[in-house]
């Protein structure tokens, strides 16, 4: 089903995490609202992602 080794998505988890204290960094300054933000853009990004996988596939079992 997938054209890439499973081991690729290992790569996701600390991406993710990055990517999202890095945005709630930028801005607040508190840590509880850094984390906040983070955990909200973190669901954000892999709910985006999750839709455009199902999307994709959804796409290749059609065709």
């Amino acid at each position: 089903m997938l054209s890439i080794s499973p081991t690729y998505l290992l790569y996701y988890l600390p991406l993710i995490v990055t990517i999202s204290l890095v945005f709630g960094g930028t801005r607040h300054e508190d840590t509880t609202k850094v984390i906040q933000h983070a955990w909200q853009t973190g669901r954000w990004i892999t709910g985006f992602m999750l839709i455009i996988f199902a999307v994709l596939c959804l796409m290749a079992w059609l065709i």
